[in-house]
């Protein structure tokens, strides 16, 4: 999958592209069956809402599911990052988001770079993510918000929000966000099962609490430039990795073919990447 020229100056004025219904229900339906069974897992890579014993997000999947093993490989999801850095990427993070009916919480206002530079020491903004709707998203169960085009503002003043939600995040001031949104408005890309939103990592992005009777469970792969890994270890592993080998996709149809690739976790998470570690 290649951007056109349209693509990629769209994504450089708006900071986003969406790609409605780019999975087929087939390629979907694999990835929905394999999300009960990580998610009813007693790992500590599973995040639960603070209130109830909901998943929230589940981390590193790809370590120890072969079905998002070979998502965290597929094309179309990797192929538009390494264009748009024209570089090779490695997987910084990858997380399952469980928007859960009646009790799925809030994301607070942030963008994934201030998270990654604060946390994670990374370089530059050289880092984005794919995400990929496992269920249909409407207007209801708590899309993602975004201000088009405050990505061209660089990295944005932020606070450590450790109490609002059960996941930690550097966030952005409601007065901030109000001058953001009166120059650029919101956005809430909606569509069914498959489509595919690729963001920019000073993005400035949110999403409301999911009131609806509809689940709105989402992938994320983190994916960041190979030179621009990031230098400290604060976080555990499976939050943010510490393996910046080039990702090497598989054929197009990986999703429906039983591709072999390595599950290093499936028989648990190693005890180092349960916990943070000196700087490289």
């Amino acid at each position: 999958m290649r951007l056109t020229r349209q693509q990629t100056e769209a994504f450089e004025r708006e900071g986003y592209l969406f790609f409605p219904g780019l999975f087929t229900p087939a390629e979907i339906q694999v990835l929905q069956h394999e999300v009960p069974n990580l998610y009813a897992q007693r790992r500590p890579e599973n995040v639960r809402e603070k209130t109830g014993d909901v998943v929230r997000t589940n981390f590193a999947a790809h370590m120890y599911s072969a079905p998002f093993a070979r998502l965290a490989r597929h094309p179309r999801m990797v192929l538009p990052v390494m264009q748009l850095f024209d570089e090779q990427v490695y997987m910084h993070q990858f997380k399952i988001n469980g928007k859960a009916a009646f009790d799925g919480d809030v994301w607070q206002w942030h963008q994934d770079y201030g998270t990654w530079k604060n946390d994670d020491d990374m370089p530059a903004p050289r880092a984005m993510n794919v995400a990929i709707f496992l269920d249909e998203v409407n207007e209801f169960n708590g899309p993602l918000m975004f201000i088009p085009g405050s990505h061209r503002l660089g990295v944005l003043d932020a606070a450590h929000d450790t109490s609002t939600t059960s996941y930690p995040l550097w966030t952005i001031d409601h007065a901030t966000i109000a001058s953001l949104v009166a120059r650029g408005g919101i956005v809430a890309p909606k569509g069914p099962a498959g489509s595919m939103i690729l963001f920019h990592s000073c993005l400035v992005h949110a999403s409301t609490s999911n009131l609806s009777p509809w689940n709105r469970v989402s992938v994320y792969l983190s994916l960041c430039a190979v030179s621009n890994h990031i230098r400290r270890f604060k976080r555990p592993e499976y939050i943010a990795h510490r393996d910046f080998t080039p990702i090497e996709c598989l054929p197009d149809d990986c999703l429906l073919a039983d591709y072999p690739v390595a599950l290093p976790w499936r028989d648990g998470t190693p005890e180092p990447a349960l916990k943070s570690a000196a700087a490289a």
